[in-house]
């Protein structure tokens, strides 16, 4: 089961270990620049493990006749995708990146078609359906730095474009964020 969460390596590996102690199966927490942490090599974030373990993989697919894109192949590809950064222009970056976010949320329950993540625990995921850009943006704060990236992905072409204008229709309005 696939348990979306904060960004940041760190985060992952924390929140793997404590599902573990829980209870619940966390065999790999992996943060999306690749770090990858997986439990039966103790939460080490390991690049030489998992390309060892990714070797060894790909040589009993080749026995079998079969190759790694043959374990991708069902995994679908979002037809667009695009990220944007917008600058938080306010010396207090991190109170003014939650403000934005909290305004977003109220905003986006407004709205028609769209549909907010039940399980946002990080910043803002918002789906709109086939008529209404046919994907999702995430809006978030930066971990580290004074922006506010924004992702976007949709599965028809255009999509993003429309998904875009609606988001930047809100941020163009915010105090100290600068929008492009």
């Amino acid at each position: 089961m696939h348990y979306r969460y904060r960004r940041g390596y760190k985060n992952v590996i924390n929140k793997a270990l404590e599902l573990t102690e829980k209870g619940i199966n966390a065999p790999l927490a992996i943060e999306t620049s690749g770090h990858a942490a997986m439990k039966e090599n103790y939460y080490l974030d390991d690049g030489a493990y998992l390309c060892t373990k990714i070797i060894i993989k790909l040589a009993q697919l080749r026995k079998e006749g079969k190759t790694l894109e043959s374990l991708l192949r069902e995994l679908k590809e979002p037809v667009e995708a695009c990220e944007m950064r917008f600058k938080i222009t306010d010396s207090d970056f991190r109170t003014t990146g939650e403000r934005v976010i909290r305004e977003l949320e109220a905003y986006a329950e407004e709205q028609d078609g769209w549909q907010i993540a039940p399980d946002n625990r990080e910043g803002i995921r918002v789906s709109f359906g086939k008529n209404d850009g046919d994907g999702w943006f995430l809006l978030r704060l930066s971990v580290h730095d004074p922006i506010l990236p924004l992702n976007i992905e949709s599965d028809s072409e255009g999509g993003v474009a429309i998904i875009r204008e609606k988001v930047l229709d809100f941020l163009k309005k915010q105090d100290g964020v600068e929008v492009k």
